[in-house]
């Protein structure tokens, strides 16, 4: 038997009547501003190229490692769902297979953001009004299989029916960016931007490290296997993605440890890594050390810090070796951030041409290193809840724990950091009630009056992620 899919216009807003009236009408201001992507991973080329996305199985599943890491959890084969393996071997080709079995298994996601965000796609992008089964997923498959074949579901469409102003994608320093200059051509008003996201170049455990380098020397003519020629390729690469209209790095270190050693010893740790396999230690240490060199490199240029350490990635081996990296086996560890970051912070804490923007997936840091330190350094700024925070009592969490602290000016509002388009705005959405809702309980308490609520709902919302990241 179908159940109805209804989504309630109260949802995620507090269950106290007086409370959820403050929320419904600070969400009432901002639920339609502009969506602010500023750092996330989808594909530039369906901005460049603006095809139709070929059926719902390659838009909402296989792309989607929030997904098929549940799925996989629960002992079905990646490859059942389409995951492309590395070695180019046989995985399920037909969608709707793909999609059948997805849905025989939706009721797997209840509870977690995964299912609110799809519920959300399918209400509101595709007007779908009964719920996700095994006995509904022909309907869900043929209703939007038909308005993917349509002019108001390709990429450019989407982008601008959900008012989104700026989305950022991220792409290596030895990327060309040529979808990137298709955009730019293209006359197309949306903003699609890059991020300069260096790990292949910084992290000597990195796939390919030496080899990249190589690379790296054959796109700027550098000397890469000598200190300054390598630093001197890095601002090369950072001055080609300024041009291309980046305003952001990423770093994607496992820790956020950070170094500043004299050049000579600089010097001799890069010989060491760059021309033969480093140890663990010469990694770490070359890794921050290389953090404290881009912070240099920010000040000079201008550009956003972002750093996104405390994954231990591709933690299962089997998965990485069968179908590379960033397939759902990146896991939480605790991170240090008070000492790790001391060297970095010595030199450029007080500057306020740098803007380092923190994030974690080790939540015990919120109020015991995070929130003092971005309450004291102008060069800090926090990131939102990040990946397996990304969800309502992740942004209540963080809410709670930073804001006594750090305050709400020295966060960045939200970013959604993701691969699925359409989630973009199921996830905004979220993050905007769950605001609203913190918001209301500050009113109610007499912590706050209604009026600056409403201030702060605007900036939470827009404000403060378009001038932390420049945009």
């Amino acid at each position: 038997m179908t159940q109805p899919l209804r989504l309630n216009p109260d949802r995620l807003f507090p269950a106290d009547a007086d409370t959820r009236s403050v929320a419904r009408r600070l969400y009432a201001e901002v639920k339609g501003l502009p969506i602010i992507s500023p750092h996330g991973h989808t594909d530039p080329s369906w901005f460049a190229g603006n095809e139709n996305f070929a059926n719902p199985a390659e838009l909402l599943i296989t792309p989607d490692h929030y997904v098929f890491r549940m799925l996989h959890s629960q002992g079905m084969a990646m490859e059942d769902l389409g995951v492309p393996r590395a070695d180019g071997g046989a995985v399920e080709a037909d969608p709707r297979t793909i999609w059948r079995r997805f849905a025989e298994n939706y009721y797997l996601f209840r509870g977690t953001p995964s299912r609110m965000w799809h519920d959300w796609v399918y209400a509101e992008a595709f007007g779908i009004d009964v719920r996700l089964s095994a006995e509904t997923a022909d309907h869900y498959y043929d209703v939007i299989d038909a308005a993917l074949k349509t002019e108001a579901f390709k990429p450019r469409a989407l982008f601008d029916r959900y008012n989104i102003e700026v989305l950022t994608t991220t792409e290596s320093p030895l990327d060309t960016l040529e979808h990137h200059k298709t955009i730019n051509a293209s006359g197309w008003k949306g903003r699609v931007l890059t991020a300069y996201r260096p790990d292949p170049v910084l992290d000597p455990d990195y796939e390919g490290f030496r080899d990249n380098l190589k690379v790296l020397a054959d796109q700027t003519g550098r000397d890469t296997m000598s200190w300054d020629g390598y630093l001197q390729a890095l601002r090369d690469r950072r001055a080609f993605f300024i041009e291309m209209g980046a305003t952001s790095t990423d770093h994607g270190h496992p820790t956020a440890f950070t170094a500043d050693l004299s050049k000579s010893d600089a010097e001799a740790l890069f010989k060491r890594v760059s021309t033969a396999p480093a140890s663990a230690a010469d990694a770490e240490l070359f890794r921050g050390q290389m953090l404290t060199e881009m912070a240099a490199m920010s000040v000079e240029d201008g550009l956003v810090m972002q750093l996104h350490p405390g994954s231990f990635r591709n933690h299962s081996a089997t998965v990485f070796n069968r179908f590379g990296r960033d397939k759902g086996c990146d896991i939480p560890t605790q991170t240090d951030y008070v000492r790790a970051l001391k060297p970095l912070l010595d030199r450029f804490g007080s500057d306020t041409r740098l803007t380092l923007i923190l994030f974690t997936l080790d939540e015990t840091s919120y109020s015991r290193e995070l929130a003092p330190l971005a309450g004291h350094y102008p060069a800090l700024k926090l990131g939102p809840s990040w990946w397996f925070h990304d969800s309502p009592e992740g942004m209540r969490r963080f809410r709670e724990q930073v804001t006594e602290t750090a305050g709400f000016y020295n966060t960045v509002g939200f970013n959604d950091d993701t691969r699925a388009f359409l989630s973009i705005p199921a996830r905004h959405d979220v993050a905007r009630r769950m605001d609203c809702g913190f918001l209301a309980k500050l009113v109610v308490e007499h912590r706050m009056e209604e009026d600056e609520a409403h201030e702060l709902a605007h900036a939470l919302t827009y404000g403060l992620v378009k001038a932390a990241y420049k945009l």
